[in-house]
């Protein structure tokens, strides 16, 4: 990934928090020399040195990913930054933004236990606290069956990457600007991008 210095985040603990917060991932390999990928939850383990996730088998994605570098993409907040909000319009709009990039190299997981034990703790993150489904009150020979349609797999970390661009090549009185009109508006997007520029996270 391509990062000016400026943009780059330096402290891995804000990384791992971005993972956590966004989990969603998009994972890309190889595939006869295109990239391929695939859009999945992965959850990041208590040393943080992997990720857990789970293909559907019927994916042929991860019948060939052992033998390579796979990445993948945690995309945070992001949105337009309209040059219509500095003090000047002699300016071209851009794009703020936070993500990180994980490499390394797939490792599959046959465990029963070790499966369901990651898609315990990935229910454990999304359900509500007070919810009362709980993946061990499911029937057992329910979930035998529907564990033989996944292939479970962790991603054995071997390079990470972050980036939050948020007009830092721009002066303070422009990015209070930015921040102020973000404010403004109603969206999640533009909301967190805000609190990331107020917040001087890294």
């Amino acid at each position: 990934m391509y990062i000016p210095h400026h943009f780059k985040i330096t402290d891995e603990s804000i990384i791992h928090d971005i993972i956590k917060e966004h989990g969603f991932a998009t994972l890309i390999s190889q595939h006869n020399g295109m990239p391929v990928a695939t859009h999945l939850p992965l959850l990041l383990n208590k040393d943080n040195t992997c990720l857990y996730g789970h293909f559907a088998r019927p994916n042929p994605q991860w019948k060939e990913i052992g033998s390579q570098t796979v990445l993948a993409i945690f995309q945070g907040p992001h949105c337009y930054i309209s040059p219509s909000w500095y003090e000047t319009n002699q300016a071209v709009p851009t794009w703020n933004y936070v993500t990180v990039h994980v490499y390394g190299e797939i490792e599959l997981v046959d465990d029963e236990e070790e499966v369901k034990n990651s898609l315990h703790d990935l229910v454990m993150k999304y359900e509500a606290p007070d919810s009362p489904y709980k993946l061990e009150d499911v029937d057992p020979q329910y979930m035998s069956g529907l564990n033989k349609g996944i292939q479970g797999f962790k991603l054995n970390i071997t390079k990470i990457e972050g980036k939050a661009k948020l007009s830092q090549n721009h002066s303070v009185d422009r990015r209070e600007r930015v921040i102020q009109q973000l404010e403004q508006i109603p969206r999640s997007n533009e909301q967190g991008i805000a609190m990331w520029m107020k917040g001087n996270r890294f």
